[in-house]
């Protein structure tokens, strides 16, 4: 018994640090793709905004509505969700299961079409994104939410 007990102790520190090293790879790694994403949504990559967003996305916008991958993508494509620009300001990834799992959240200034009236259109937003490691697919979104922050006053 004090034998399974030593190694059990022996064991248990590196179990854990390897378990934190797979966390870490994931945290790095999802940090990139989410700049990557942002990046394609500017540019309209739908061949990598396709591959990124999971089949069964939930895309909650800062306004509330709620769209699935298919009626997202179609916003883009339909020119109701444009971005001239996304900036991230803040960006903090959590890795979990193993690194199989992230939650991601952040602060990006989203900059789009002038108004009618000719004034900046600039939204800044507070998110959380949920990523999931898929065997085959790789890291995929499963769910965004945002929420419009109050402009700062100069």
């Amino acid at each position: 018994m004090k034998k399974i007990l030593l190694l059990l102790a022996f064991l248990l520190p590196v179990l854990t640090f390897a378990q934190s090293k797979k966390d870490q790879a994931a945290t790095k790694e999802v940090e990139m793709l989410e700049r990557q994403r942002f990046e394609a949504q500017v540019k309209k990559d739908y061949a990598l905004l396709e591959k990124l967003f999971a089949d069964d996305l939930v895309y909650t916008h800062s306004n509330g509505k709620q769209n699935n991958k298919t009626e997202y993508l179609q916003s883009i494509r339909d020119g109701k969700s444009v971005y001239d620009k996304i900036e991230v300001e803040a960006l903090n990834v959590r890795a979990y299961n193993d690194g199989k799992t992230a939650v991601v959240n952040g602060t990006i200034t989203i900059t789009q079409p002038n108004k009618p009236d000719g004034t900046p259109n600039v939204a800044h937003l507070k998110y959380v994104v949920v990523q999931v490691k898929d065997a085959k697919k790789g890291w995929q979104v499963v769910l965004w939410q945002s929420q419009k922050q109050p402009e700062a006053k100069s």
